[in-house]
């Protein structure tokens, strides 16, 4: 277990921006995490889980507790046969897209369109990661964790997991009431895989668009990662250290899940902005959870909103100029510019449509 102190965190972000830790703690097996986590918890010192650190904002004045950065490896073969497919168990601290992309050469179809994903596996569930149509809900089979109010390991079948839109029982769940910090530390994830070469239906309009296909079609699993992988890098979000579009969380804002009343005030204030002829919002079902409801995007809020590509430019933090729902760091940007940035796109976008936006990454040390 490696131990260092007083780290700064902006290199260990995406978003290239953090004060130091006071002290960072790099596991590399499940009983070093479980022995940082414990020894921590029982020290009463603040706790922060690094997971690849794409979907967190951290604080200029840094992190005054133990940062745990989970570093644990391995890719283990649970189960495999042409009926029930194949379940592969994945530690927590695997590169979430070198696994994505294990899967589509080995023939295990379910995840492809998850390609690209920056962040490690054991973040996958905690977020309900998904894209073009796909969510880690629809493969995992198990997530296995440590408990940190019982300190005894626990796994989570895929039905205990409270999946729903980017949210899970591992994101709800706090370790104490007033805690930000996770109950819950995921030491690796089980998922269950089809055995295939071709990819799930392209659920994904400009997906299957780019890939010359109707919407339902199935194509070979290398079309469909390198097809969702030249959508990602056309809107800024496959990771590339000298494009400063990619310097950021990926997408900094949740789609709004709203009633049907709000939908309809939400075009009706459209109707009165953009004119009776303009563009009308966006509106999809918002699910099995939420039967009832709709979900719109963030993304035309905020550029019909008034903050277009590049917003902000040439200030050191601004919307991509790829895409409006990257909030990015142009190469000198503190944590407090992109939450300053952030504030004004929230505020923007309720005044113009009375939807209040909810950031999808976690932030530490700063508050909306």
């Amino acid at each position: 277990m490696q131990e260092q102190f007083d780290i700064p965190l902006a290199s260990l972000t995406t978003m290239h921006v953090g004060g130091p830790a006071r002290r960072l703690v790099v596991a590399e097996t499940i009983d070093e995490i479980v022995d940082a986590v414990r020894e921590t918890d029982d020290a009463g010192e603040p706790l922060l889980v690094l997971s690849g650190g794409s979907n967190l904002l951290i604080a200029d004045e840094g992190f005054p507790g133990t940062v745990v950065k989970i570093a644990n490896q391995g890719l283990e073969i649970e189960h495999d046969s042409d009926c029930g497919g194949v379940t592969v168990r994945v530690g927590a601290g695997v590169v979430w897209d070198d696994f994505v992309r294990e899967a589509c050469e080995r023939d295990w179809s379910g995840i492809e369109a998850l390609s690209g994903i920056p962040g490690l596996v054991g973040a996958t569930p905690v977020q309900n990661v998904g894209a073009y149509g796909q969510e880690v809900a629809q493969t995992i089979s198990s997530v296995r964790t440590y408990d940190r109010v019982t300190q005894q390991i626990k796994t989570f079948a895929n039905a205990d997991c409270e999946f729903t839109y980017r949210h899970s029982i591992f994101k709800n769940t706090p370790y104490r009431e007033g805690d930000k910090s996770g109950r819950y530390v995921v030491l690796d994830v089980s998922f269950q895989l089809r055995k295939a070469d071709r990819s799930q239906p392209i659920a994904y309009a400009d997906l299957a668009a780019g890939l010359g296909v109707e919407q339902g079609e199935r194509v070979p699993l290398a079309d469909a990662r390198a097809g969702v992988l030249a959508q990602r890098a056309k809107r800024g979000m496959v990771l590339e250290a000298g494009d400063h579009d990619t310097w950021s969380c990926g997408s900094f804002f949740t789609n709004p899940i709203v009633t049907r009343e709000q939908m309809d005030s939400i075009v009706a204030r459209a109707e009165e902005r953009l004119g009776a002829d303009g563009p009308v919002p966006p509106q999809f079902p918002a699910g099995a959870a939420h039967p009832d409801m709709l979900k719109t995007s963030a993304a035309w809020l905020i550029d019909k909103g008034g903050f277009g590509k590049g917003y902000n430019m040439p200030g050191p933090a601004a919307l991509s100029t790829k895409h409006t729902l990257a909030l990015t760091n142009r190469g000198t940007a503190t944590a407090a510019d992109v939450a300053a940035l952030a504030r004004v796109v929230v505020d923007g976008v309720e005044e113009a449509f009375g939807v209040r936006l909810v950031p999808e990454p976690v932030w530490v040390g700063l508050t909306l």
